[in-house]
């Protein structure tokens, strides 16, 4: 069997290490030997983008929280409306080089609809109220917070809160998880959302089951 190579890595802010992989053609990125995202199940990652993308108007603005390996900021761009844009927050600046180096993402990161920003997503959310018509969150397995311990306040009362705050009236977020969390999902409800969740696999027909949060700012 082919073995493993480690092509990057770099340290995660809870001082763990974030590396990527490579065997054949298969392309993965794990943290303390969990398997975060790959390029052989992204299917989850793709439904999140169409569906935070349904029923946009013409000139829509779009928060992307995380990159990732660019499969949902691909299908956001195929998904969103004429003249929408595109604001995507990354707290990991270095998986921006590695997709350009190993997956040739360029043209999606190129695109001039988007806006790549280094940092962290609350702050974006935060910074601009009633700015944007629907916030996507793949960020760090979901509420579960896997890699940084900090991400977990998104998820939080107060993270909710201030997604609302950053939507348009009847803007939608949609918040991807590895896994079901009704606790979490009743806490999306208090904060002023009509929540859902929507099973999902990560082939789309077969793979892991994943979670998709809709929620919708009443």
């Amino acid at each position: 069997m082919t073995p493993w190579e480690k092509l990057a890595s770099t340290p995660t802010p809870e001082g763990d290490e974030l590396a990527l992989w490579r065997r054949g053609s298969e392309l993965v990125v794990r943290v303390r030997n969990e398997e975060l995202m790959s390029n052989r199940q992204f299917g989850s990652e793709e439904h999140l983008a169409e569906i935070a993308c349904e029923n946009l108007e013409p000139g829509a603005r779009v928060l992307v929280g995380g990159l990732g390996l660019g499969f949902t900021l691909r299908k956001a761009l195929e998904s969103v409306p004429p003249k929408s844009e595109l604001v995507v927050g990354e707290l990991m600046e270095p998986l921006a080089r590695w997709l350009r180096d190993h997956l040739e993402a360029g043209p999606v990161l190129d695109d001039p609809r988007v806006r790549l920003v280094f940092g962290n997503v609350a702050e974006l959310m935060t910074k601009h109220p009633g700015r944007y018509d629907a916030i996507m969150l793949d960020v760090d397995n979901g509420p579960s917070a896997l890699t940084a311990q900090g991400n977990r306040s998104l998820y939080s009362d107060r993270g909710l809160a201030n997604a609302k705050r950053a939507l348009k009236p009847g803007g939608r977020l949609v918040i991807w998880s590895a896994g079901p969390d009704e606790t979490f999902l009743d806490r999306f409800g208090r904060a002023g959302f009509r929540a859902r969740v929507i099973h999902t696999r990560a082939r789309r027909d077969k793979g892991p089951r994943h979670c998709l949060f809709v929620g919708d700012a009443k």
